[in-house]
């Protein structure tokens, strides 16, 4: 290398050639910067940006274009001066000054009109680096780049560069610099489609590259998927034409899980299994498919296999962490509650792709030939219970620090909620234990149970089949807190569920509790069931359906038994006119006998029965409802 005393005459030379008077001189002078102004001289290139000066360089630039004169220059040149121009600002734009000045912003347009035409050249690559220089340098730059359809630019050529290449590798850098300074929201809107090519791309870098840069991508994949305005992205991905690219990422996510990579790297891998089920549902998690490129000889169910067990683990010392950072670490430190939202947030996707698997081994589990093999099924059954079970801890941990509020124990419930939907009978006894705890608990902005209480009803639903799992139901108070549930599902103030599968699992609940309420001895607040009566009657009015108006019937009927007109109508929340819609509930249910006498398989038959043998027991106590009944 030579010396600075040996560079320093010909940087001198320099220096007067692009101060003389004519177009040929600094021509000659820029041509010396490109051999000795290379890397990190910035000093050099500090003084040969001020000999040369913006003018020249514009001149230069349009020129190369087609859209401007240099003295002596021919249209056979035009080429030479776009590739020295272009060669001379990137060199230029290694000094942040320089790059950051508004005479280089102002040059990205012309720049990415110069990117649109070329493709696969060194010119190419040079565009790329001046314009991500500009846009490191400069706030202005990236907004610049944005406002002048980058983003179209990057999509249009990013599918047709070299893997691993160093304009991909740009590419990358500069869409995640477009992330961190717009919303992705706003790109959503304006780019959907482009981002889509982008993703797609960037997928197989991941699959296929084994070096540094694809850690690159799986950073820049979590930031567009694991986003929460990523639905109109997923919604392009769902449809995108080739649909390797989910393969690929596949691939890319199995090759971070099963090697020896920082911890946070894992949970970027999982973010993004966690956003591809969401985009194409859990069955991706096993949808073996050919890529081009790439030899995968793992098994059907590795990728689920080694999904769980990060899950898992994830799950474990997440939770153990938060235990520590709630209940024993030092209170009242931003510090401290910052990383509790931030491991809350990475636990939530654990759970997520926790449920999504227990999801996929229930439908699995009802078909015939499945996928999975009879090992891999008994391990995912194991790690699942044992998962389970860090997951009663943590909240048996919460409940002994008298904690009911909070995101990350409602999402607790709901997990276990999810497996023992499945499983009712999974880790039995700590569950009966918490089982009262568990619906007592309130997300951040609940004013009461409420989601708890549904995300439990499934397993509510089965375990009160038998005495036992009412008695349990029982002596935890959790009937209460299920007709609070209904209510709430019926009644007018507007709370929301996934579907009406809610109400069903609620209604038989509490049927099932009614049912065998002398075996267990139930004892039914006065003020509960009044409320329950009340919503029942109101919202049966509304509705058409029979199904529901035979199941609020058989559950008022069931009611009614415990107590009698008189009682009810001395009651300070209860009135005629709640008696007179009541009246009309069992008028309609009993009215619809002969129909359902006619059909013996009607499904409604079964709750005609509980309406018309209560009735019988019951209709001397109610004048009102017999008289509305038989006339």
């Amino acid at each position: 290398m030579e010396t600075q005393q040996e560079q320093s005459p010909h940087l001198e030379d320099c220096l007067k050639l692009l101060k003389g008077e004519r177009d040929e001189q600094r021509l000659a002078g820029l041509l010396l910067v490109t051999k000795f102004c290379k890397g990190d001289d910035h000093s050099s290139l500090r003084r040969v940006y001020d000999a040369v000066g913006p003018s020249f360089l514009d001149r230069l630039l349009r020129t190369g274009v087609g859209k401007g004169t240099v003295a002596s220059s021919a249209a056979d040149n035009r080429d030479a001066y776009l590739q020295l121009s272009v060669t001379v600002l990137a060199a230029f734009c290694r000094v942040p000054e320089i790059a950051s000045s508004q005479d280089m912003v102002s040059k990205i347009p012309l720049i990415l009109e110069i990117m649109s035409k070329e493709s696969g050249s060194s010119l190419l690559e040079e565009c790329y680096e001046f314009i991500y220089l500009v846009s490191t340098a400069s706030a202005n730059g990236i907004v610049k780049l944005y406002d002048c359809g980058g983003v179209k630019i990057i999509a249009s050529q990013i599918s047709s560069l070299q893997d691993g290449s160093h304009p991909l590798e740009i590419s990358m850098k500069l869409v995640q610099l477009i992330l961190s300074r717009l919303s992705l929201d706003t790109i959503n809107n304006d780019y959907v489609y482009e981002l889509s090519v982008i993703v797609a791309t960037v997928a197989r870098q991941f699959a296929v590259l084994h070096n540094t840069l694809k850690f690159e991508a799986l950073h820049l994949l979590a930031a567009i998927l694991a986003s929460k305005q990523s639905a109109p992205l997923f919604d392009a991905l769902r449809v995108y034409p080739n649909g390797s690219w989910s393969g690929y990422m596949r691939v890319g996510i199995m090759a971070i899980l099963q090697n020896r990579v920082a911890p946070a790297e894992r949970l970027h891998a999982l973010m993004l299994a966690e956003s591809m089920i969401t985009i194409f549902g859990e069955g991706w998690l096993i949808d073996q498919m050919n890529i081009p490129d790439v030899q995968d000889s793992t098994s059907t169910d590795m990728c689920l296999l080694l999904v769980l067990e990060q899950s898992r683990v994830e799950v474990a010392v997440l939770l153990n962490e938060l235990a520590y950072l709630k209940y024993e670490a030092p209170k009242n430190t931003s510090s401290t509650s910052e990383t509790i939202i931030l491991k809350q947030r990475n636990v939530g996707v654990a759970y997520s792709l926790v449920e999504k698997i227990i999801k996929l081994i229930a439908r699995v589990g009802e078909n015939e030939g499945s996928v999975i093999n009879e090992s891999s099924l008994t391990k995912i059954i194991h790690q699942l219970n044992e998962t389970i079970g860090v997951v009663l801890e943590y909240l048996e941990d919460a409940k002994e620090h008298g904690q009911k509020k909070g995101d990350d124990l409602l999402a607790s419930v709901r997990v276990i909620g999810s497996y023992l939907a499945e499983v009712s009978l999974a880790c039995e006894e700590k569950v009966r234990e918490l089982l009262g705890y568990m619906l007592s608990i309130e997300g951040e902005d609940e004013n009461s149970p409420f989601y708890s209480v549904c995300f439990l009803l499934p397993m509510l639903c089965q375990i009160t089949m038998k005495t036992e799992g009412c008695k349990a139901l029982a002596s935890s108070g959790g009937h209460k807190a299920v007709m609070d549930c209904l209510i709430k599902l019926i009644g007018p103030n507007g709370y929301t569920v996934e579907d009406n599968g809610c109400i069903f699992l609620a209604c038989d609940t509490i049927m099932n509790l009614l049912l065998k309420s002398d075996t267990v001895q139930l004892m039914l607040d006065e003020s509960a069931f009044i409320d329950l009566l009340k919503a029942l009657a109101n919202w049966t009015e509304k509705i058409g359906d029979t199904s529901s108006m035979m199941m609020a019937s058989s559950i008022c009927s069931l009611i009614l038994d415990h107590t009698s007109e008189e009682a009810l109508l001395n009651h300070p929340n209860f009135d005629n006119s709640i008696l007179s819609r009541l009246s009309c509930l069992f008028a309609r249910s009993l009215a619809s006998s002969e129909q359902n006498i006619s059909d013996p398989a009607s499904a409604d038959n079964d709750l005609l029965e509980i309406v018309t043998a209560g009735y019988a027991r019951w209709a001397n106590r109610y004048p009102h409802v017999r008289e509305a009944v038989e006339t």
